[in-house]
């Protein structure tokens, strides 16, 4: 907030009467802002001012890790994939397979093939030794870098197609010389060549009820349950009801469903009927059940259509959503006749037809009963991370309910999927929704088919409000997830990364800014510096964020900052009047003068220059030999120098003296080394204090 003038109030200023004074209309002024706002004249009663981003970008700034890595694993998430595994039939057969260097696990989907894979590595290699490839890698002419375990999860039809003994016995001979190993996991359907055999193992998945079993008793060794609850939960998995429930669901993912609903059981007392229901309700017929009972009820699928989308949203928004999108429903279905002087009207228990004589209900179910008749609830109030008043969210009592009708609904009714979006469209933003629904239609998209899988994300995609992008980018995000998707969505991002439009490009790089980037950061670099390839001079803010955002991201792993940085460098030496050079100004002075990202902006990891010069010293002294040499970041990388200089606790923590006398080696060969070197001489020699001001 700005003023040009005197703020005290005078005798007929707006105190006076409660109108300005017209004398102090300010209408010659000018204020020009690169963000944050002026205000001119007199205000007269209250004003909320929000600082930084209009109400409607109140976003998420959420950052989902992701399931699915093209590089390296950190070691505490294969520690939680590994939490209470248990070995499938053929674990023995894939350990003698792959003593050969080469596996390839054919598995059905959900059978747990991907985290006997991890179990299998992290045997021979730790948690911290496994590095993740890109499913469309062809393994033809892909060579490992170093001893470590490799995993390729999901190998494309293409790739299969080009493997056979030739290719596979060369590539086990460069692991084995590597001293490397590589599991890859192929879908059943798949085809692979026949000498590819002996490298071939068909997994199968552990039973259920041993995986529930192993889960309880991780759960009992984790302090989540007592030795009393947990041997409460054994005896009743034991029971006919969950060992019927396990037989004629077979899945690994089955039996930890269980698991979570048994500790729900012994803690809260939840009636064993009741998790029963819960688990049977998240599946595909109980959704496609659900729906049509309520085919002829408005209502009801716009409130199911609401709290699938928005689930764990306040009960505020999602009965906001379901209003909007309660017309277009009755729209889609067109106006039932109804008999003059008996008028229907729905309630939580179904059509009631009216007499002449019978009282209208004009008030209507309340929403609780209205929760219960399609089978949601409300959760307990909290406090949201980014509110600053109480949550009461909304959520269907399966596990899985939200995922089952949501696909069902989006996939199978023509022109639902339109609807969801144009109302999605027209309602108001909420901060979160963006999260809640994009993760949604991630997951759903992730079972879609055709050209228009990914062409429907385009018009939020182009949209000029940043929360609309937020949403693709989470969706992407969860789709890529998926291995058969992953080269449809690197290809999609390479065409918006190349669009005119800002918007989109803006969303390229908010999807780096989350699980996207953090899976294939390599990746997610080149797509950032396709983004600011434009021949424009000026860097648009919302540009500029969104990159920074990215950058961030790909800093909270330790592992990328030196890809980051030498992609800082790069854009460091572009040309004056690029835009990747504008963007490499920006973060150079940020860490130099504050921290980068700027305070207020959105980021994962605050990086301050001494934070490189610590961690990073080889690639922090050409970043700054190169910001020294460049007039638009000297000034800052020098202040920034100083201030370390000047606090004992940094200059220890950077081993500062050292580098500074490395920086002095360097000064004949670059102009703006020099400058630095000698001001500061100059300064240190004038003046007996340590550092100087620039």
């Amino acid at each position: 907030m700005s003023a040009g003038a005197d703020t005290t109030p005078g005798p007929d200023g707006p105190d006076a009467d409660g109108r300005p004074d017209p004398r102090n209309s300010y209408r010659g002024n000018q204020q020009r802002l690169d963000q944050g706002m002026a205000v001119m004249g007199g205000i007269g009663g209250d004003a909320t001012v929000i600082i930084g981003a209009p109400l409607d970008e109140a976003v998420t700034d959420l950052v989902v890790k992701p399931r699915l890595r093209e590089g390296p694993y950190p070691a505490d998430d294969i520690h939680a994939r590994l939490r209470g595994f248990v070995e499938p039939p053929a674990y023995a057969q894939c350990r003698k397979v792959l003593d050969c260097h080469i596996l390839m696990l054919r598995a059905g989907s959900g059978t747990g093939a991907s985290t006997a894979a991890f179990a299998l590595l992290a045997e021979r290699y730790g948690a911290d030794g496994i590095t993740g490839l890109d499913s469309p890698d062809d393994l033809s002419r892909w060579r490992p870098k170093e001893g470590r375990g490799y995993l390729l999860q999901g190998l494309s039809p293409a790739a299969a197609a080009s493997l056979g003994e030739v290719v596979l016995t060369a590539l086990a001979a460069l692991l084995r010389r590597s001293g490397a190993h590589l599991v890859v996991t192929v879908r059943a359907e798949t085809a692979l060549p026949g000498d590819t055999v002996p490298w071939q193992v068909v997994h199968r998945p552990p039973p259920p009820a041993e995986v529930a079993t192993k889960r309880l008793n991780t759960m009992a060794e984790a302090g989540e349950l007592t030795s009393e609850q947990g041997a409460d939960a054994l005896r009743r998995l034991a029971s006919p009801d969950f060992t019927g429930y396990l037989h004629a669901h077979p899945l690994p993912q089955d039996g930890v469903e269980v698991a979570k609903g048994l500790r729900d059981l012994v803690v809260s007392g939840k009636a064993a009927a009741s998790v029963l229901d819960d688990l049977q309700t998240g599946s595909p017929t109980a959704a496609r059940k659900a729906l049509a009972e309520s085919s002829h009820r408005a209502d009801s699928l716009a409130l199911m259509a609401a709290i699938s989308l928005l689930s764990e949203q306040d009960r505020t928004v999602v009965e906001e959503f379901s209003a909007i999108l309660r017309p277009h429903i009755d729209e889609r279905g067109g106006s039932a006749p109804v008999m003059a002087g008996r008028p229907e009207r729905i309630d939580a228990h179904g059509p009631v037809t009216e007499g002449p004589h019978t009282r209208r209900d004009v008030l209507g179910p309340a929403f609780e009963d209205r929760l219960a008749a399609v089978g949601a609830r409300l959760l307990p109030p909290r406090f949201g991370a980014a509110q600053h008043y109480p949550v009461q969210p909304v959520a269907f009592s399966g596990r899985h309910r939200s995922n089952a009708l949501l696909r069902c609904l989006w996939l199978d009714y023509e022109g639902m999927a339109g609807l969801l979006w144009k109302t999605l469209d027209e309602a108001p933003h909420h901060s979160g929704i963006e999260l809640a629904a994009g993760q949604a239609i991630g997951k759903v998209l992730a079972h879609a088919t055709g050209p228009d899988t990914l062409r429907q994300l385009h018009p939020f995609a182009a949209s000029d409000k940043r929360w609309r992008r937020r949403l693709v980018a989470y969706a992407l995000g969860e789709m890529v997830q998926y291995p058969a998707l992953t080269g449809a969505v690197r290809d999609q991002l390479r065409q918006w990364s190349r669009a005119a439009p800002v918007p989109l490009r803006c969303t390229v790089a908010e999807t780096c800014a989350g699980s996207y980037g953090l899976a294939r950061p390599a990746v997610a670099l080149k797509l950032l510096d396709a983004v600011l390839d434009e021949p424009e001079k000026d860097l648009e803010r919302r540009l500029r964020t969104a990159v920074s955002f990215a950058l961030s991201t790909l800093l909270s792993e330790d592992a990328n900052h030196p890809l980051v940085l030498d992609r800082l460098r790069e854009w460091q030496g572009a040309d004056p009047g690029a835009q990747r050079h504008a963007l490499a100004v920006h973060v150079i002075e940020s860490m130099s003068l504050t921290a980068f990202p700027r305070p207020g902006a959105p980021g994962v990891r605050r990086v301050r220059l001494a934070d490189l010069l610590a961690d990073h010293p080889e690639r922090a002294f050409d970043l700054v030999v190169t910001a020294l040499d460049d007039p638009a970041t000297h000034e800052a990388t020098a202040t920034g120098l100083s201030l370390i200089e000047s606090d004992p606790g940094l200059r220890h923590r950077t081993t500062l003296p050292h580098f500074l006398a490395a920086l002095s080696g360097t000064a004949r060969s670059h102009r703006g080394v020099m400058r630095y070197v000698l001001r500061r001489h100059r300064v240190r020699t004038a003046s007996p204090a340590e550092g100087f001001a620039s």
